[in-house]
C-alpha cells in the first residue's frame, strides 16, 4: 500500500451506526465553502484554526459527543485526531457534508 492509500484509509470516515442525538456539529471547512451551505446548528472552525476550539468552550465540552464534517471526510479526519489528541474523548469523523446531512434527515425521520 502507497503512503496516499494508507493515509486515505487512515483519515476516511468509518460507517456510523447511530449518531448521537446530542452531538455538537463543527463544520471543518474553509469560510467560503461553510458561506455556501452548511447543517443547520452546525458550529463553523476551519481546520487550521481548530485548536481554538478552547474559545468555544462554553458551547464545546470536552465529554459531548463532537461530529465534525468537511466535504469528503479528509479534513475532518485530521481534525478528529487533532480533537482527541486535546483531549475530546468523544470526536467523530462525519464524513462529507452532503452524506452527513443525508444520514442526519433519515435518522430525524426514523424518531
Amino acid at each position: 500500500m502507497n503512503p496516499f492509500e494508507f493515509l486515505k484509509r487512515a483519515l476516511s470516515p468509518k460507517p456510523i451506526e447511530a449518531l448521537p442525538r446530542n452531538a455538537i456539529l463543527i463544520d471543518v471547512r474553509s469560510p467560503a465553502e461553510f458561506a455556501g451551505g452548511s447543517i443547520p446548528g452546525a458550529i463553523h472552525i476551519p481546520l487550521n484554526q481548530i485548536h481554538l476550539i478552547a474559545s468555544h468552550q462554553s458551547q464545546i465540552d470536552p465529554i459531548k459527543p463532537i461530529i465534525v464534517f468537511c466535504a469528503s471526510g479528509m479534513r475532518s479526519g485530521l481534525a478528529r485526531r487533532q480533537l482527541l489528541s486535546m483531549g475530546y474523548v468523544n470526536a467523530i469523523n462525519g464524513g462529507g457534508v452532503a452524506s452527513l446531512a443525508a444520514q442526519l434527515s433519515l435518522e430525524k425521520n426514523r424518531a
